[in-house]
């Protein structure tokens, strides 16, 4: 596409992530414009679109990517929808951004990765944003180096102040962990070969029937071990932390000490209480990189091997809560395009 021009967006839902990252392409990225929304709520899809040149309301993501402004698509619906909204953009040879997770199974993740193997080339970056978070990066970069030697433990912790009053006790495991599956094998390096799930006793703010917090044990095929605390009730804010322990020193991430209060006797500070504050950099760095990116006619970042590892590791973990004990993770050989 010639560079001047700017990218022209279709936005696949607007609940909260679409109507953010409308917002987002609309006035904070470059290079790019929203000239699509859609969502099966025709008001909804009209609401997110109004006040912004150009932009057309949809409730049929085809007829969207079929018009002729749209050059990329961004996907921010529910994941059940995920699989035929990629299949339609693979149709038009769009690039995607697709938020996670990219399906809600390995089964339909599988069938997407072939799809794409179909074109030959990668269009999806799945929307893993803890890969754009700058303290992520840092820590990325800090393994990478190699100086405190091999990684053999990652702890991580995940909490909200409260979740949303559908989730389930498997949600906690594929709408949460999910992005420290994925965070663990971006860190490592590594695949993740096998998932234990224990539960403690539920929080009296869990609701009725909902195992939370939970604790996952997730080992890798390079030899360390990575756990989750999960509790998505916790009721005093928004955390997510890591510390990664290696042969010569540790490195840990998420404290948010930015700012420091010493007041009436007292010291602390404030936690964040939701995730559009905690990672409002990343997100806005992740679709400024997948902007640029396509608009050089190149597809970075997370990608649909990533959706479908996340997809099949999940699955093993929802099997273990359930089941109990350690389940395998099992995924297939990994396709050069992805390598």
């Amino acid at each position: 596409m010639d560079r001047r021009t700017p990218l022209g967006v279709a936005v696949i839902g607007t609940g909260r992530m679409g109507t953010d990252h409308v917002r987002r392409i609309d006035r904070v990225v470059s290079g790019a414009r929203v000239t699509a929304v859609v969502d099966l709520d025709a008001e909804r899809a009209e609401a997110a679109a109004a006040g912004i040149d150009g932009c057309t309301a949809h409730t049929d993501a085809a007829a969207a990517m079929a018009a002729a402004d749209v050059d990329a698509v961004l996907i921010a619906s529910s994941g059940p929808a995920h699989e035929a909204a990629l299949l339609t953009a693979f149709e038009h040879d769009l690039p995607v951004l697709c938020e996670k997770p990219l399906t809600p199974d390995a089964a339909s993740a599988l069938r997407v990765m072939e799809a794409e193997l179909a074109l030959g080339h990668r269009r999806v970056q799945v929307g893993f944003m803890r890969r754009y978070d700058s303290e992520y990066v840092k820590l990325k970069a800090l393994l990478a180096d190699g100086r405190l030697g091999r990684p053999l433990m990652l702890h991580n912790r995940h909490r909200n102040v409260a979740g949303p009053p559908f989730f389930t006790s498997a949600m906690l495991i594929t709408d949460s962990v999910a992005h420290e599956v994925d965070a663990t094998r971006w860190l490592l390096g590594h695949e993740i070969s096998a998932v234990t799930v224990l539960r403690p006793r539920p929080s009296a703010a869990a609701p009725e029937g909902v195992s939370d917090p939970q604790f996952v044990v997730l080992e890798t095929d390079g030899g360390a071990l990575s756990d989750v605390e999960i509790f998505v009730n916790c009721g005093f804010g928004y955390q997510v932390q890591a510390e990664v322990v290696c042969e010569r020193g540790t490195a840990r991430i998420g404290d948010g000490h930015s700012l420091v209060t010493h007041t009436a006797g007292r010291w602390g500070g404030t936690i964040t209480q939701d995730w559009t504050d905690r990672f409002a950099q990343a997100y806005d760095d992740e679709i400024q990189t997948w902007v640029d990116a396509t608009r050089r006619g190149e597809v970075t970042g997370p990608s649909t091997w990533d959706g479908y590892a996340a997809a099949a590791v999940c699955e093993a973990g929802v099997r273990a809560l359930r089941e109990g004990g350690r389940v395998e993770v099992h995924m297939v050989e990994k396709p050069p395009l992805y390598r």
